[in-house]
């Protein structure tokens, strides 16, 4: 309960609050969110060299859906592979439908695609309930 966002930035476990933080030039809360952005990455080169290469990142849930310097800075540097991150398409306002965030020239394709997990969350709970009546 003292660890991750919270354990790195001091501030909080939210990233709203990280984000918030970060935009008023809190360092450890810029830290916090730099190492996120890095353990990204590095999954993203991980699955693409099992995979041999990628043909989509998509970005989805609270941060992949609201945090564009998240987005972009995991992306940062990963040119050499084919993603072409387009900035002003990685800045767009909430959206119910999925985004196309990659360059028209961009190898891979990059997407925010939204998710309802509260109703995933529901659906799953009332199947296990269902099936163990």
């Amino acid at each position: 309960k003292q660890c991750g966002f919270l354990g790195i930035s001091g501030i909080s476990s939210d990233a709203r609050d990280i984000e918030a933080a970060m935009e008023q030039g809190n360092e450890r809360a810029k830290l916090a969110y730099d190492m996120l952005c890095y353990q990204i990455k590095k999954f993203i080169g991980g699955y693409s060299a099992i995979m041999n290469g990628l043909d989509a990142i998509v970005f989805t849930a609270g941060i992949g859906e609201h945090v564009p310097y998240i987005r972009k800075n995991a992306l940062s540097g990963l040119e050499y592979l084919g993603v072409k991150l387009d900035d002003e398409r990685n800045t767009f306002g909430h959206s119910n439908v999925p985004v196309k965030l990659s360059a028209d020239d961009s190898a891979v394709q990059v997407y925010m695609i939204p998710t309802n997990e509260e109703l995933v969350i529901a659906r799953d709970t009332a199947k296990i309930v269902s099936e163990n009546r």
